[in-house]
């Protein structure tokens, strides 16, 4: 059972600890320790924080498992292949993929406190802004920042690859969350790009999809849906990622409304195929 007891016969005998041992106090069936660590293989390489914190967690638990399921877990870390496994090198305590340096102290210090004071390198220019964060998120191998900029009181989307500073903000220069809210409702931006998608549509959304962007389902059997979304038409980047998505959507959407810059782009993209 993994527990580390030692039994004695005889008159004075019973059950003991092992020396430099102690008793778990939570009990893992083997179908739960096999969820924790396909849930370790399948999120290697992907630059997530706490990747030491997960290295020695995962040492703790091989420590207090039998051999017959530690055996379990070297045959299932061989034989599943994950996005971000290395066929070559699946090491389950590989520590390669660590995450940006910046990353675990913005989680510490936002989980204390949301107002915050961020500092970024921007090519050759350092600049800070007063934010109050509103989520962080990891899209296409990115950490971003969301947050409501306080000072020019509108979003602001910042890479953590370009943080070199986090610190709270301080209380006297603060404004009070209902009116972030209240800022945020008055900003919200129209659509401009409206998209029914078919089942096989549906299926590549789910391999991938854009973070800021959801589906509404038009029949219970989630086979037909509609997406509604804005596209800052003016943003290169955006353009060139919103585009490579919808052609990554395949054939089966019917476009109801788009704006003309992004049907122009997807029309020269397609020119590159003709003869």
């Amino acid at each position: 059972m993994g527990m580390p007891l030692v039994a004695e016969v005889g008159r004075d005998g019973g059950y003991f600890v092992m020396n430099n041992s102690i008793l778990p106090t939570v009990r893992f069936t083997d179908n739960e320790i096999k969820a924790l660590f396909i849930g370790f293989m399948a999120t290697r390489n992907q630059q997530l924080p706490y990747l030491k914190s997960r290295q020695s967690l995962a040492e703790k638990l091989l420590g207090l498992i039998s051999k017959n399921q530690q055996d379990d877990l070297v045959l299932l870390n061989q034989i599943l292949l994950f996005e971000g496994t290395n066929p070559n090198n699946p090491d389950l305590l590989d520590l390669s993929d660590l995450p940006h340096p910046m990353l675990e102290k913005l989680i510490q210090v936002l989980l204390r406190d949301e107002y915050l004071w961020i500092t970024i390198q921007e090519e050759m220019e350092i600049k800070s802004y007063p934010i109050y964060l509103l989520h962080l998120y990891r899209e296409k191998s990115v950490w971003l920042i969301e947050g409501f900029d306080l000072k020019e009181e509108k979003r602001r989307i910042i890479p953590v690859d370009d943080l070199t500073n986090v610190e709270p903000y301080p209380l006297k220069k603060r404004i009070s969350k209902k009116k972030i809210q209240e800022q945020l409702r008055k900003q919200e931006e129209i659509t401009n790009l409206v998209i029914e998608l078919g089942p096989k549509a549906i299926a590549q959304f789910r391999k991938y999809h854009p973070i800021k962007v959801s589906l509404s389902y038009t029949n219970p059997y989630q086979t037909t849906a509609i997406l509604r979304t804005y596209v800052h038409v003016d943003k290169a980047e955006e353009m060139t990622a919103i585009t490579n998505w919808l052609l990554f959507l395949g054939g089966d959407i019917k476009i109801r409304e788009m704006p003309k810059e992004i049907l122009e782009v997807i029309q020269e993209r397609m020119g590159l195929y003709l003869p």
